[in-house]
């Protein structure tokens, strides 16, 4: 038999302070992780829905997602707000366009900050006073064009564009630590501010720190910039994880 207990319950607010939903490619194997590795635990949570898509990565299939944002977002927590939403494609949200992206989400979810990976690079390229950069992608051309007529656009001068030429975001997120190492170092200019490293399937958030230190200038990448901008959102310290540039201009602690 089971007995009812009769005693008073107290609830907080929420389950826990802050709500970060994230908006991804159902093939993303990267973004989850790193987000996983670099929010404290104790203070966000962290939650997911994909969204259809079809490789290879060209503008037509990117733009396909749009009618599906909405919907999506919707069902991240169905009923409760979140504090923000981050869409987790970099060629998507300079391909559609970030007011769209926000227009989508603003209309399930509209007390949520709405983050890109390319805004939340402007964001960064702003606080570390970055005019210009050397650009690195690994789709192919015809994807990765409009990336530099959106910076271009924003004031922020493309001193040199590489890509590498890969049509499946899956095969990206496979690539190792050494072949990005050495992409990057291939793709600097030396009259760049910065670095840009493009896309969310990329690990490269593994190896920004490593790449400071031998080019001896910021190293900005596509969720790096997008864990940054959230805690400096919601006020939080700096992850314990990466000692990178961008990290290092957010607390130490709370």
């Amino acid at each position: 038999m089971v007995k009812r207990l009769d005693i008073a319950l107290s609830y907080r607010d929420r389950p826990v302070p802050f709500r970060i939903g994230l908006l991804l490619l159902e093939t993303d194997h990267t973004t989850e992780l790193e987000f996983a590795r670099h929010m404290p635990h104790d203070k966000v949570g962290v939650y997911c829905n994909r969204v259809e898509y079809a490789n290879p990565t060209t503008p037509e299939n990117l733009l396909a997602m749009l009618p599906k944002l909405g919907q999506r977002a919707e069902q991240i927590l169905p009923g409760s707000d979140l504090d923000a939403v981050y869409y987790g494609c970099t060629a998507a949200s300079f391909v559609i366009g970030n007011e769209r992206v926000e227009e989508a989400i603003h209309a399930v979810k509209p007390k949520a900050r709405v983050i890109t990976p390319t805004s939340a690079a402007m964001e960064a390229f702003e606080h570390l006073k970055i005019g210009s950069v050397a650009l690195l992608t690994p789709y192919l051309p015809a994807t990765s064009e409009p990336l530099e007529t959106y910076f271009e656009s924003h004031n922020i001068a493309v001193k040199r564009h590489s890509c590498l030429g890969l049509e499946d975001d899956r095969d990206m997120a496979r690539l190792d630590a050494d072949s990005l190492i050495r992409a990057a170092e291939n793709a600097d200019d030396p009259q760049a501010d910065a670095l840009f490293i493009s896309c969310t399937a990329l690990r490269s958030i593994e190896v920004a720190t490593e790449l400071e230190m031998r080019l001896g200038k910021p190293v900005i990448t596509s969720n790096q910039a997008a864990v940054w901008s959230v805690c400096r959102l919601l006020g939080l310290p700096r992850p314990d994880r990466n000692a990178c540039r961008l990290f290092e201009t957010l607390p130490e602690r709370l």
